[in-house]
């Protein structure tokens, strides 16, 4: 749902950023829809 209004995304893993990109991009991340999505 956020990703939907957010102009940027940020993936953090134990505090730390490991991914950044605008929203849409992350929207369709493969490893983003698996990983935090839930979609496969």
């Amino acid at each position: 749902m956020a990703l939907q209004v957010a102009h940027r995304g940020y993936v953090l893993e134990t505090g730390t950023i490991v991914l950044d990109d605008t929203a849409a991009s992350l929207r369709e991340n493969e490893t983003v829809q698996k990983a935090y999505l839930g979609i496969e």
